[in-house]
């Protein structure tokens, strides 16, 4: 029986073109499964995002009991259950400054929520590696619907 000669991954050989195994994707391709998004990383990409963009999901694909364990372990650590800024983090003071989703002078809407999902803001950090699309998108419902709940 014919055994194939075996090349390490990283190895220089003459077997491939550029002399390594390993090849990195092609210019311009896209991961399947993954849907680019088109608005940038600046101040005036938030604005943008904060006028224009919205939930990409409609009222039927909502659901706040997937949405809710999301948030719980993304986001409640700083933001508080209830998204009034109060979670554990803030309340023994490791981090400050974390507002209230009600908060007028923010005026938050689903584009700048997602926005701040996926690129970070300030002292909070991208979570675009730890939730896929529909998952941010879930995660902004339900920062909407705490914000309106804190509105009562």
């Amino acid at each position: 029986m014919y055994k194939s000669v075996a090349y390490e991954t990283y190895q220089e050989s003459d077997a491939f073109a550029n002399g390594v195994e390993a090849q990195l994707p092609a210019e311009g391709s896209i991961p399947r499964g993954y849907t680019p998004f088109d608005i940038a990383n600046t101040n005036e990409g938030y604005l943008e995002a904060k006028a224009n963009l919205k939930n990409k999901l409609d009222s039927t694909q909502i659901d706040f009991a997937k949405a809710g364990p999301l948030y719980a372990v993304y986001c409640a650590i700083c933001h508080g259950n209830k998204g009034n800024g109060q979670g554990t983090l803030v309340k023994r003071e490791k981090i400050l400054g974390i507002p209230s989703y009600d908060d007028a002078g923010r005026a938050i809407t689903e584009g700048s929520v997602y926005h701040t999902i996926y690129y970070g803001k300030n002292a909070m950090g991208s979570y675009a590696n730890q939730l896929n699309e529909q998952e941010r998108w879930q995660v902004v419902a339900y920062v909407m619907q705490l914000k309106a709940d804190l509105e009562k």
